[in-house]
C-alpha cells in the first residue's frame, strides 16, 4: 500500500491580489499609514509593503523596515528559556527560589478586590513552569482594574508603557517582591508580567544579560540580524514613529518617536513581554524554524520536544476557562483578540476553531499593529507589522481582515 505525501503549493494568484487589495483598503483609508506584510508556505514567500514610515508622509515602507514589536515578543523571547530547558540548567518544576530570591516565601491576597495587607501563605513555591505558562499568580488583569493590587502593579512601575520606563532588572525585582500575588501559584493564567520575569531568570541562571544570551543563541544562529531591545543610531531611519490615535477623535498622537525614543537607546530593563524590535524577515526566520521543529537549514537552535511544548495547550480546563471567560468578556478592550482558547509558552494556541484560522495555530499579537503566527497544519507563517497603536480598533480590525483574507489565497 502506497501513502501520498501532501505537498502544500502555496498561495493562488487570485488570493495575493485580494490580500493586496484589502492591505491596501486599510492604508487608503487614512487610518494606517503604512505597513509591511509576509506569508510563506514551504520555498514560496510572498511581502507586501504599502505606504508611508510616517501618517504625514515620509519614506515609502520598505521590506527591511523596522518595527516595535510589543507583545509579539512574547513567543520569540521565551526562545532563550527553552535553550536553557534543553541544556538541563532549568527544570520545569524546579522551584525559582535560588534565581529570584524576592519570590520566596510570597503572601496570596484573600480576595482579588481585597487590601493588599489580607493575605495567606502561598500554598507552595513558584516554579519554572508557572512562569513559562504564565500562572505564577501576578499579571496584568484588564477585568479588575481599579482594585488595590492593580493600583499597586501600576504604581510601582513594573508594566511596560508607562510614562517611567522599567527600572534595571534587580530593581524590578526588589519592586515585584513587595507585592502579594493575587492567585495561588499555578493557579490562574495571566498576562504580561510573567514574560518580563523570564528575561530575569534567563539572564541570572546564564550569567548573561538576557540580550546577549537571544543574541549569541537564537537571534544570532538564525540570522535575526536586525532583532534586539533597541535599534542602533545608524539604523533609526528604518524606525517609524509609533502612533497611538485619539480614541474619540482619530487624530494621529505620536506614543513613541524614532531619534530619541524608547527604542533608540539600549533599556535599562530587556522586556521579553514587549521589547524587542524587529523585520518580517527576521521573524519569519523564528518563525519557520518552530515550524521546522527546532531547525534553522541543518542547525539546531531548538529540539523537537521544546518547540512542542511551546507550541502547544499547557493549560488546564480550570486555567482555559478562566482565559476564555477574559477574552469573551473584554472584546470592548481588546476588539476580539485573544479568542485562542489555549497558552503554550509565551504565545496563544488554538483549541477551537473560531474564526479562519485552525486549531493548532501558535503566535500572538501586539498592541503597536503587530501580528505572527505560523500553523503547522498548512506550513504557513503570516507577519503583518504596522506602527498604528491600538488605542483605536483601527490597526486590530487590520490584522482580522489579514488574516481572514490569507486563509482565503491558500492554494489548496
Amino acid at each position: 500500500m502506497s501513502t501520498t505525501t501532501v505537498q502544500h503549493r502555496g498561495f493562488t494568484e487570485a488570493g495575493l491580489r485580494k490580500l493586496r487589495e484589502v492591505l491596501t483598503r486599510h492604508v487608503d483609508s487614512g487610518r494606517i499609514p503604512g505597513l509591511v506584510a509576509l506569508v510563506s508556505r514551504g520555498d514560496e514567500t510572498h511581502v507586501e509593503a504599502i505606504g508611508t514610515l510616517r501618517h504625514d508622509g515620509g519614506g515609502p515602507m520598505q521590506r527591511d523596515t523596522i518595527f516595535r514589536m510589543a507583545s509579539t515578543s512574547k513567543p520569540v523571547a521565551v526562545s532563550a528559556a527553552m535553550v536553557l530547558l534543553d541544556e538541563c540548567r532549568l527544570r520545569l518544576d524546579d522551584t525559582v527560589d535560588q534565581w529570584l530570591p524576592e519570590l520566596a516565601d510570597r503572601k496570596v491576597l484573600k480576595r482579588l478586590d481585597g487590601p493588599l495587607d489580607d493575605v495567606v501563605p502561598a500554598k507552595r513555591p513558584i516554579t519554572v513552569r508557572d512562569v513559562l505558562t504564565s500562572t505564577f499568580g501576578l499579571g496584568m488583569d484588564m477585568t479588575v482594574l481599579g482594585t488595590p493590587i492593580m493600583g499597586a502593579v501600576f504604581e510601582q512601575g513594573i508594566t511596560p508603557n508607562m510614562p517611567t520606563p522599567m527600572p534595571e532588572q534587580d530593581e524590578w525585582m526588589r519592586r515585584l517582591g513587595t507585592l502579594p500575588l493575587m492567585h495561588q501559584p499555578g493557579e490562574r493564567w495571566q498576562y504580561q508580567i510573567s514574560s518580563d520575569l523570564l528575561g530575569v531568570l534567563v539572564s541570572r541562571v546564564s550569567g548573561q544579560s538576557y540580550d546577549a544570551f537571544l543574541q549569541e543563541r537564537v537571534f544570532g544562529p538564525l540570522g535575526m540580524k536586525d532583532t534586539g531591545f533597541y535599534v542602533p543610531t545608524d539604523q533609526l531611519h528604518r524606525l517609524p514613529p509609533l502612533y497611538a490615535p485619539d480614541p474619540a477623535t482619530g487624530e494621529f498622537h505620536i506614543w513613541d518617536e524614532a531619534d530619541g525614543g524608547r527604542h533608540s537607546k539600549p533599556p535599562a530593563f530587556q522586556g521579553g513581554g514587549g521589547g524587542l524590535n524587529s523585520t518580517v524577515d527576521d521573524y519569519h526566520a523564528y518563525f519557520r524554524m518552530l515550524l521546522n521543529n527546532g531547525l534553522h537549514g541543518t542547525e539546531r537552535i531548538l529540539s523537537r520536544p521544546a518547540v512542542e511544548l511551546m507550541t502547544t495547550n499547557r493549560l488546564t480546563p480550570e486555567q482555559l476557562a478562566a482565559r476564555e471567560t477574559m477574552a469573551r468578556d473584554n472584546v470592548h478592550i481588546s476588539f476580539g483578540q485573544g479568542q485562542h482558547g489555549g497558552w503554550g509558552f509565551g504565545m496563544a494556541v488554538r483549541t477551537y476553531r473560531g474564526d479562519y484560522a485552525p486549531v493548532g495555530q501558535f503566535g500572538w499579537d501586539g498592541g503597536s499593529g503587530t501580528s505572527s503566527y505560523a500553523d503547522p497544519s498548512n506550513q504557513l507563517v503570516g507577519l503583518l507589522l504596522t506602527q498604528v497603536g491600538a488605542s483605536t480598533p483601527d490597526s486590530t480590525r487590520l490584522l482580522h481582515d489579514f488574516w481572514t483574507t490569507v486563509y482565503q489565497a491558500l492554494a489548496d
